[in-house]
């Protein structure tokens, strides 16, 4: 019987990536002590390397303040729409 695919964590990955690119083991050590695959090993890795310019990039926006912002324009919507909601409500009342 098969086993279920193992979803690893990106902070798993990153570590087992690093242990790899210091080259103080074999890759085939790495995977048998976090029990996966040496190909998932130099995989990540190689990804890892790829990648790693992103991290150093000028000029790049930074995700947690540009979070904040979204999240500020999305309570002030909130407030806006709850004051229509509050006066439709009134409005409605008088109404009946």
């Amino acid at each position: 019987m098969n086993k279920a695919r193992q979803k690893h964590s990106p902070k798993f990955k990153a570590q087992v990536a690093l242990e790899a690119i210091r080259e103080q083991d074999t890759l085939a050590d790495i995977a048998r002590r976090h029990k996966v695959n040496a190909n998932l090993v130099h995989k990540w890795k190689r990804e890892a390397l790829e990648r790693m310019a992103e991290v150093f990039e000028a000029g790049r926006p930074n995700t947690s303040d540009s979070g904040g912002e979204k999240e500020t324009e999305l309570l002030r919507k909130i407030g806006q729409l709850t004051l229509e909601n509050d006066f439709l409500a009134r409005g409605l009342a008088r109404v009946r």
